[in-house]
């Protein structure tokens, strides 16, 4: 696997690209981790996020507000690629495949995120929709957020 080329396998850029913002507003409104465990469908996905506490309904649907402003800005998404050794800071390389590469290839989406990735992704946050979260658990130090794209 080339980690500095789009993996087509599971295709769906546009909701690849949705999980990129909720990951960027979890870690910003919760000061989390980015999911450690992601299932992205066309359809509906998940992510898994360690947290000590459940969050609020009213948590939840600030989020989900707070992707959907995002989204509705019309954010370009760009793939750039740094050598290994000037990464930005913050970059977290844990991830990677293979981490004895020379080159990176890192999505970002403006100001809102950007991290190592090899999925497809929108070109421009016009094309994602709507972001709704469908549901959401908390289990054993484990939340949960289902959501689809409409």
């Amino acid at each position: 696997m080339n980690i500095n080329e789009p993996n087509k396998t599971y295709s769906s850029p546009a909701m690849h690209t949705a999980e990129h913002i909720l990951n960027s507003q979890m870690v910003k409104y919760f000061h989390c981790e980015r999911a450690f465990s992601a299932h992205i469908e066309k359809k509906k996905s998940k992510c898994d996020y360690h947290f000590t506490t459940p969050p609020s309904p009213e948590d939840i649907a600030t989020v989900e507000l707070a992707v959907n402003d995002i989204i509705h800005q019309n954010i370009n998404v760009e793939a750039i690629f740094y050598p290994i050794d000037k990464l930005p800071e913050g970059i977290n390389i844990e991830r990677l495949p293979d981490r004895s590469v020379d080159t990176v290839r890192v999505i970002r989406i403006g100001n809102y995120d950007q991290c190592p990735c090899i999925g497809e992704h929108v070109s421009n946050t016009a094309e994602i929709g709507t972001f709704k979260i469908i549901s959401h658990d908390f289990n054993e130090g484990v939340l949960r957020l289902r959501f689809k794209l409409a």
